[in-house]
C-alpha cells in the first residue's frame, strides 16, 4: 500500500527563530493529526541541524542537494552533510530550479544518484509550463523528465523515489490545476512507470500533487484515485492550514 504524504516546501522563507517556531507547531499539530499521511517539512539549509531536534512525528527534507560528491564547489550542499544533520528527504527537481537556475534532467539524474547512494529519498519533480499545457505537450514533457530523470534507475532504487507533479502555471500563481487535470496526469505518470517496471511497482508509488494546493481545495485534489498527497508551498508556512492539509485525506 503506497504512503499518503504532505510535504511542506518552505522554498527562501523565515529566518532561523520564525522557522524554529514553525517547526515546532507544525510537530505538535502533526501529534494530534487524524489522517495517517507522512508528514515533511523542507525548511531552508541553515535551519536543517537545530529543527531535526524538535521533530518527533514530522520528517525532515533539504529543498535541494549538489550535484557533486564534495570538493570545491563554493557554495554547495553535499548529501553526506544533509544525512550528518537528520535529513530523510531531498526534493529535486523542483520547477524553480529547473527555470531560475537551469538543471537539466541530466545535472538532476545525477542527483538522484547521489541521494540515493547517502540512503536519501528523492522527492522528484516534474511538469510542465502554461506555454507547454496549450500546445498539447505536457504528456510528453512529463515523459522525457521521468525517463531521463530516473527512469535509469533499477527497480529496487525506484521504490525509494516519490514524484512530485507539479504544474508550474499553477505554482504561485493562485490557480490550481482542475482535480480531474491533476487526476488525469498522475494516471498517466503511473501508467509510465508501470511501463517501465511494472504494475506493483507503480501502484506502490507516492504521486505528490503540488501547485496552489492549500486547506480549501486540499480535500478536492486528495479524493483522486491516482493523487497520493501534495508538495506544497504557501500554505506550509501556517501550521494549521498546513495540517489542515495533512488532515485532507
Amino acid at each position: 500500500m503506497r504512503q499518503k504524504i504532505v510535504a511542506g516546501n518552505w522554498k527562501m522563507n523565515t529566518v532561523y527563530k520564525d522557522g524554529l517556531e514553525l517547526a515546532t507547531a507544525v510537530n505538535s499539530l502533526a501529534t494530534k493529526k487524524t489522517s495517517d499521511a507522512v508528514v515533511i517539512i523542507a525548511p531552508p539549509f541553515t535551519h536543517l541541524a537545530e529543527i531535526k531536534k524538535v521533530l518527533s512525528v514530522v520528517k525532515l527534507s533539504a529543498q535541494n542537494c549538489a550535484s557533486e560528491e564534495s570538493g570545491a564547489y563554493t557554495g554547495e550542499v553535499s548529501v553526506s552533510m544533509l544525512k550528518s544533520v537528520g535529513a530523510e528527504y531531498v526534493i529535486i527537481g523542483h520547477s524553480e530550479r529547473r527555470a531560475y537556475y537551469h538543471e537539466d534532467n541530466a545535472i538532476l539524474a545525477k542527483k538522484v544518484n547521489l541521494t540515493l547512494s547517502a540512503g536519501l529519498k528523492p522527492i522528484f519533480c516534474i511538469g510542465e509550463v502554461l506555454p507547454e499545457r496549450n500546445a498539447n505537450k505536457h504528456f510528453d514533457i512529463v515523459k522525457s523528465q521521468l525517463a531521463e530523470g530516473v527512469f535509469h534507475l533499477s527497480p529496487v532504487e525506484f521504490e525509494n523515489i516519490v514524484v512530485a507533479y507539479e504544474p508550474v502555471w499553477a505554482i504561485g500563481t493562485g490557480v490550481t490545476a482542475s482535480p480531474e487535470q491533476a487526476q488525469e496526469m498522475h494516471k498517466f505518470i503511473r501508467s509510465e512507470i508501470s511501463s517501465k517496471y511494472g504494475e506493483k511497482i507503480a501502484a506502490n508509488t507516492s504521486i505528490l500533487y503540488g501547485g496552489s494546493c492549500k486547506g480549501s481545495n486540499a480535500k478536492e485534489l486528495f479524493a483522486n484515485p491516482d493523487v497520493d498527497g501534495g508538495l506544497i508551498g504557501g500554505a506550509a508556512l501556517k501550521a494549521e492550514e498546513f495540517l489542515q492539509i495533512v488532515n485532507a485525506f
